[in-house]
């Protein structure tokens, strides 16, 4: 009876706090906290680890196929466990680059899409006068994570709102500039 609750505990930290104050319900983009049992000032709290969200932007689902990189495996390497994001924007981008262009951007273009499969899509709207980029800067800033990107104006952008970016350095390797 207690083994699935045993296999499950594995990757959470449970805390007993005494807290005059009531408890803080809310989490942080890394942590969510959940009270579980209260009896006045005590409390049991469990604290989940939740896996970091990376934005990918269109240009870097096109470092695998150019580079011969894992993006997912070198990210990992990077900053532990993650969910890979891309925005609806992202997919329309390379939608229109996978029917426009030469036969070898197509060819790229379709190959970036079977990667997008493996992310998250995240459906956002975008504004009259918003570029992509524009919209990957403002949901990166209101969700607080990092941004996978090898475009130097995003790149700047970005820097300047204080936002992570993970880039394509030398052709060979990911960084990380940002704290994240």
């Amino acid at each position: 009876m207690y083994a699935p609750l045993r296999n499950n505990l594995k990757s959470l930290d449970i805390y007993l706090t005494f807290s005059p104050q009531p408890l803080w319900s809310g989490g942080t983009l890394n942590y969510g906290v959940r009270t579980l049992v209260s009896l006045g000032s005590w409390r049991l709290r469990v604290l989940r680890k939740v896996k970091r969200r990376v934005i990918f932007d269109s240009n870097f689902l096109f470092v695998p196929v150019q580079f011969k990189i894992d993006v997912f495996e070198a990210i990992e390497g990077l900053i532990g466990s993650f969910e890979p994001v891309v925005l609806s924007t992202t997919l329309e981008e390379l939608q229109v680059l996978s029917k426009s262009g030469s036969k070898k951007v197509k060819r790229e273009a379709d190959l970036a899409r079977l990667l997008a499969s493996k992310c998250r899509v995240m459906n956002v709207e975008k504004g009259d006068e918003e570029t992509c980029d524009d919209v990957i800067l403002r949901v990166a800033r209101e969700l607080g994570c990092p941004v996978a990107t090898n475009d130097r104006e995003l790149r700047r952008r970005l820097r300047r709102e204080g936002v992570a970016t993970i880039f394509l350095r030398e052709k060979s390797h990911l960084e990380v500039e940002g704290a994240i």
